[in-house]
């Protein structure tokens, strides 16, 4: 089934399983797939983000659990404080699936890393649909769930065009300039990859 997606502003695509059939303005495409289902969300449409710090922020970072805010707060934790824990596959195949879904909650679609090593996370990372691309090295900035927050130029994953994956997120943001004033944090509404939604905004 073909679903039109659409921000505030008329931009869309239309979407057919995992890929981008056609993108437009929203009453061109209507017009075109009458019966297609059509979601419209506020804000802004963009390709969604990429995070540059994606081994850092799965691999080498520990996700606390929501019940585990007390003791450990809610941010990743790093270097010493995650030594300190007692980490086991479980329990990093847990933080990586919370890792992703913040991820994604911050309209990030694509991570990049370099070679994961843990194999738990690798199978989260693999099995949450989350793109993944290679890079050599590791980039500055600091690590952060939203990359504008990272001190490191934010990059946008592959324009959204007639064929390509369906990977995109909307902001609730007038413009991409005050998306990049505001940041990712509390702006994201929903992000899709492979064309499902795998993050809204309730």
């Amino acid at each position: 089934m073909l679903t039109i997606h659409a921000d505030s502003r008329g931009r869309a695509l239309a979407v057919k399983g995992a890929w981008v059939a056609e993108a437009g303005p929203l009453e061109e495409l209507v017009a075109a797939h009458p019966r297609a289902r059509v979601r419209q969300w506020p804000g802004i449409l963009t390709p969604g983000l990429i995070n540059l710090h994606g081994t850092e922020l799965l691999e080498e970072a520990y996700h606390p659990d929501p019940r585990e805010a007390d003791e450990l707060g809610t941010a990743p934790l790093f270097g010493d404080a995650l030594a300190m824990l007692a980490m086991d596959d479980a329990r990093w195949a847990a933080s990586a699936r919370r890792g992703v879904q913040r991820m994604l909650a911050h309209g990030t679609v694509v991570a990049a890393c370099e070679e994961l090593r843990n194999r738990a996370v690798r199978d989260v990372v693999h099995r949450s649909g989350i793109g993944v691309m290679g890079r050599l090295g590791r980039p500055g900035g600091v690590p952060s769930l939203d990359p504008y927050a990272s001190d490191w130029p934010v990059e946008f994953a592959q324009p959204r065009e007639r064929g390509s994956a369906a990977r995109f997120a909307f902001f609730d943001v007038p413009d991409e300039a005050t998306l990049a004033e505001r940041g990712a944090t509390g702006t994201c509404v929903a992000s899709v990859v492979d064309g499902r939604i795998v993050y809204r905004r309730r």
